[in-house]
Formats: C-alpha cells, sequence, structure tokens
C-alpha cells in the first residue's frame, strides 16, 4: 500500500483548480483544504474538501504534507515561506518569484528544514524536450553551439486585463514565459553575460497591462557559444519554437506547427512533441485558430486545460506525488526539486531586466554577487 499524501491548494485558479483535479486522480492522494479569496468554493466543492480562510490556516493543518502554490506569480513568496515554517513540502508553479533575492530566501527556507521545494517549469515533462534531450546526450547533435527561442504572437484589446499582463504582478513577458529561458539553461549551463533591448511599441491604454510587448535577448555562455529569444505580443507573424544547433546537427522542438525534428548530414528525423499524434493535432489546431498571443490564451477558472498541458500538467503531478511517496529523484531532477533551477533562471532575468534599464551588457554574476557584496 503505497503512502497516502495530503495536499492543500493555494491559488484556485486555471492552473490550482486544474492541478488539483489531477491530484485527486492519483492513488494515495487527496486535496484536503484550498485557499483562494475568488475561486475556492466552487473548486473546493468539486474536490470533496475544505476552504481555509488564510494561508496560515492552510499551512497549519495537521493533515496537509504539501502546499501547492498556483497563486499569480508575485505573491508566490509568502506562501512558500509559511509553508516551510510550518514543514510541509512544495510545489510552486514557475516562476518561483519575481527576484534573486525572493529566490533566495525561499530555498534557503526551504532547505533549512530539510524539504523539497519543486518548481513547476512544465516543459521538463513534455515528451519531446525529454526526447530532444535523450538526443542530444547520445551525442547525435555533437557539440552544443547556439540556441534560438521564440514566443511571441499579436494581442488584441481586451475586455478584461489578466494580471498576466500586469508587470508587478507577472513579471511581464520575461518572467512568465520563463519555460525557454530555463530550457535554454539546463542545455547549456548558466548564462555569463546577458544584454536585452525591447520595449512597449504597440499596446498602450486601459485595455492592455503594462508589460513590455517586444523584448530581444542574446545571452552568452562558457566556451563560446551563445543564445538568442524573443518574447512578447507585438508580432503579428507568430512563433513559438527553440532551435537547438551543434557541431553535428541540429534540434528542432516546433510548439505551434507542432512536431521535433532532428537535423543531421544524414538527412531529417521527426518525433511527436506530446505523449501522442492525437494530442499534437490537437494542440496544431489550437494554435491555427489562435488569434491572441499565448499569455493570454488561457486562464480563466472554468476552462478546462488543453489536452496537450492536462498531459504535461499531469506528468508532472505525477512525478512530484512519486516524491512525496519516498521515490528517489534522479540526478537530473536535482536542481528542479531545490528551487536552484528556477533560481538561475530569475538570476539571469533579473540580469536581463538590468541590462534592458540601463543600456548595457550586463554579467549575470552582478546579480548573483548582490548579496554577498551587500553583506
Amino acid at each position: 500500500m503505497k503512502k497516502q499524501v495530503n495536499y492543500g491548494i493555494v491559488g484556485t485558479g486555471y492552473f490550482g483548480a486544474g492541478l488539483g483535479r489531477l491530484l485527486d486522480e492519483l492513488e494515495g492522494a487527496k486535496v484536503t483544504a484550498v485557499y483562494d479569496p475568488e475561486h475556492a468554493e466552487p473548486v473546493a466543492k468539486e474536490l470533496n474538501c475544505e476552504v481555509e480562510p488564510s494561508i496560515e490556516a492552510l499551512c497549519k493543518r495537521a493533515d496537509v504534507d504539501a502546499i501547492i502554490v498556483a497563486s499569480p506569480n508575485g505573491y508566490h513568496k509568502h506562501p512558500v515561506i509559511c509553508a516551510a515554517a510550518n514543514g510541509k513540502h512544495v510545489f510552486c508553479e514557475k516562476p518561483i518569484a519575481l527576484s534573486y533575492e525572493d529566490c533566495n530566501e525561499m530555498i534557503a527556507k526551504t532547505k533549512d528544514k530539510g524539504l523539497i521545494f519543486m518548481a513547476g517549469h512544465v516543459m521538463n515533462f513534455m515528451h519531446g524536450v525529454r526526447t530532444a534531450k535523450r538526443l542530444i546526450n547520445e551525442g547525435k547533435i555533437g557539440e552544443l553551439l547556439f540556441c534560438h527561442a521564440e514566443r511571441n504572437g499579436w494581442e488584441e484589446p481586451q475586455e478584461e486585463v489578466s494580471w498576466k499582463k500586469k508587470r508587478e504582478i507577472s513579471g511581464g513577458h520575461l518572467y512568465h514565459h520563463i519555460h525557454e529561458l530555463d530550457f535554454i539553461q539546463f542545455l547549456m549551463g548558466p548564462a555569463e553575460r546577458v544584454s536585452m533591448i525591447g520595449g512597449n511599441v504597440a499596446h498602450q491604454g486601459e485595455r492592455f497591462g503594462d508589460e513590455d510587448d517586444m523584448l530581444l535577448i542574446s545571452l552568452e555562455f562558457a566556451g563560446n557559444r551563445y543564445a538568442t529569444l524573443q518574447y512578447g505580443s507585438a508580432f503579428r507573424w507568430s512563433d513559438h519554437y527553440v532551435k537547438i544547433q551543434g557541431t553535428k546537427g541540429a534540434i528542432l522542438i516546433d510548439l505551434q506547427d507542432v512536431k521535433v525534428v532532428l537535423k543531421t548530414p544524414q538527412g531529417e528525423e521527426r518525433f511527436l512533441l506530446h505523449e501522442s499524434q492525437e494530442v499534437d493535432d490537437d494542440r496544431t489546431r489550437i494554435y491555427k485558430g489562435l488569434e491572441m498571443d499565448g499569455a493570454i490564451m488561457y486562464g480563466k477558472p472554468d476552462r478546462t486545460p488543453p489536452l496537450w498541458l492536462q498531459g504535461i500538467m499531469k506528468e508532472e503531478m505525477i512525478y512530484f506525488h512519486n516524491i512525496m511517496q519516498g521515490h528517489e529523484i534522479e540526478d537530473e531532477f536535482k536542481p528542479l526539486l531545490d528551487g536552484t533551477a528556477a533560481r538561475a533562471s530569475i538570476a539571469t532575468a533579473d540580469a536581463l531586466t538590468l541590462s534592458k534599464e540601463e543600456d548595457r551588457k550586463v554579467s549575470v554574476s552582478e546579480i548573483t554577487n548582490k548579496e554577498a557584496v551587500a553583506k
């Protein structure tokens, strides 16, 4: 008989509710209580659990072993710290925080108590991403030289402006869409020097948020290796992909025209992005009918995630639940389970933000050494 694990959820909007439903389907998992100032009641009724009036009350419950933090990005720190103070393991949606300093504090508090602190970098659980990692590990494309990612589209005026479009809460495209930056650093290691240009070039006014809608990024890595990224909602020609270039070949992970392609001198080989052709086709259909950027295509609490997103969310929850039940953590995933991989992405994002603000190239060590200098 597997160990019973009880979960509490902070934030029962689109993602929190979805994660709760998935957990409740797993053997030995039960959502016992939730907290959300707006959406808790209907989700609690659906999951047959209790509603708590505060984060503190939720974290103090004796029948909660782990806390799922799915509140808006800018509100992750308090529930993580509170969970750690009460000896609860944590799964926290990405980005875990909007500053390197906050990441450090969250990691220190969970580490001091010997707790799991898993970041919701769900891209790690995508079938095609695992395939790409395997191909790279097998030496199919040789030594990595360069990565390029684009995640962009066009945003029309909104009747209601989502919190995802408010820089103070979401961090803007760079932080909210941290997946591609995190993935590139997983492959190439931490960036050393970075630069970013851009701004809000086409979306001013009350029917838009205040985030930058065009960000153009360059990253420099040890060993004479590089990466570039584009984020934003000011692109009429939308794209969503990662290209990985090596000395012997290249890999395309296409998240819009859904496919994974290995290209070598011997030819091209195709792989699925998700677990089945049906799911890949469903994602392609969604993107082809899309008239707004990926940051606002989902997010309503009463909506059910599409097949492809449900699939990777489920893989992620199965993995976290297995760890809660005592499964061993593979070396590859250790940085994902203690917050350090997520912190490395935020360090780079903070350096990029500083680069844009001060119009100069920035060494990431300026961010990571800042606390040491302050002391």
